[in-house]
């Protein structure tokens, strides 16, 4: 097959859609299907395009095995509602004549990754006009998620956003995404469920297991062996609510042998380092990204992992990390309401994890203590079982070409 992928983030990006967009396409190239994609120059999770890329220029390259068109684009030093908004649509605009630059190729289906859904037109368009299958794959809710994070109102306009990416939604051939409540919420938008297609991201677990050594990050970041670790890994965005991690560690300042770590970087980076600073935390440390080779020594430092969400995200947006935490067989605590995707999760999966009520500062400090004082084992059995059940990476990658291919019969 030919396969046009067509998003806004993409490799060499190390954590979020850019990662599993990466990982996808250099995997069919690998399989025999010739890809291309259009993209931006990488820029997430730091909001700043990276070394060797030009955010004001258009590049072309061949990476993987993968031919990659980078489209210039707007990046905010400071995200805000208005700012992400001008990211995004500078993107679909320097984005639509390399899209249909691809017209003498003829390409099979064009893959549309949401975010963002402001390339949504241009991709429905090209696949009319040029009689291709399109597929939407839904990693993040833009609207919903605004909206649930109280950046949107409720009215007229909202009313009426949500009434067009319902119709452009039923357009696409296809329309994937990464939870089965985030289906329901797609089927809910199109009232077309032979469509809907799960596709989860998925975990190298050959790669991410249990029983890594953590001691290269022990003698790197001078921890103790007997210093037990709790680690927030990723984006550090406002969407997370990552300041009750910051009142947790105050509550537990008085625990010596405790230590949190929080490793990535993000728009909420800079407010969380100067509201610890002011909370004088000691037991509290940053650390930007790392190797991705060396994610499961850092994912075997971690007594307890963090998954971090506000009310309202947790359905919009369900978290990369969790399926790297679950790969390892990690102990973790993750703030979800009880009917959301990762509640249900913990729910219909005892033990998996331990669930608890978002946007509560004592309800996670006091899960921690009770975590660290039971001894608890670092390897949690059914989080692995989970992962090597359900998030294999070749298994899931098979059943999409098995889905277009299907969709071309």
């Amino acid at each position: 097959m030919k396969i046009l992928l067509y998003g806004i983030n993409y490799a060499p990006e190390l954590t979020g859609i850019g990662k599993y967009s990466g990982e996808m396409c250099e995997w069919l190239a690998a399989n025999g299907h010739e890809v291309r994609v259009v993209c931006a120059p990488p820029y997430y999770p730091e909001w700043q395009v990276g070394a060797g890329y030009n955010g004001g220029q258009y590049r072309a390259e061949h990476r993987n095995g993968v031919n990659v068109w980078r489209c210039p684009l707007f990046v905010p030093k400071q995200p805000s509602t208005l700012s992400r908004l001008l990211h995004l649509m500078s993107f679909a605009a320097t984005s639509l004549p390399v899209v249909f630059r691809q017209w003498f190729w003829k390409p099979d289906v064009v893959i549309c990754i949401e975010p963002t859904f402001f390339c949504v037109p241009t991709a429905l368009l090209f696949c009319k006009l040029r009689g291709t299958k399109s597929m939407l794959h839904i990693q993040d809710y833009e609207l919903d998620a605004m909206l649930g994070l109280g950046m949107g109102k409720a009215g007229v306009i909202a009313g009426f956003a949500k009434a067009v990416e319902r119709w452009f939604m039923r357009g696409f051939d296809i329309v994937s995404s990464i939870s089965y409540s985030m289906l329901r919420n797609a089927e809910s938008k199109t009232s077309q469920p032979e469509k809907l297609f799960y596709f989860p991201n998925w975990v190298d677990t050959h790669f991410l297991k249990p029983g890594v050594d953590a001691d290269l990050f022990r003698q790197r970041w001078d921890i103790p062996d007997t210093t037990r670790v709790v680690l927030y890994s990723g984006n550090m965005g406002k969407k997370q609510g990552l300041e009750i991690v910051l009142q947790a560690a105050k509550a537990l300042e008085s625990r010596e042998d405790v230590l949190f770590l929080m490793v990535g970087a993000g728009a909420a980076e800079t407010d969380l380092k100067q509201q610890a600073q002011q909370l004088q935390l000691a037991n509290l440390r940053f650390y930007p990204l790392q190797k991705y080779e060396e994610l499961p020594a850092l994912m075997a430092l971690a007594d307890i992992h963090l998954v971090i969400q506000k009310k309202g995200a947790a359905d919009a947006v369900l978290p990369s990390k969790l399926s790297t935490i679950l790969a390892v067989g990690g102990q973790a605590v993750i703030t979800a309401e009880d009917e959301t995707e990762l509640g249900l999760l913990c729910q219909k999966y005892q033990g998996i994890a331990r669930c608890i009520e978002p946007e509560d500062s004592d309800v996670l400090a006091d899960a921690l203590k009770q975590m660290l004082e039971s001894k608890l084992d670092r390897y949690n059995p059914v989080a692995h079982q989970f992962a090597l059940d359900n998030l294999e990476k070749v298994p899931v990658l098979s059943r999409l070409v098995e889905r277009l291919a299907t969709s071309m019969a």
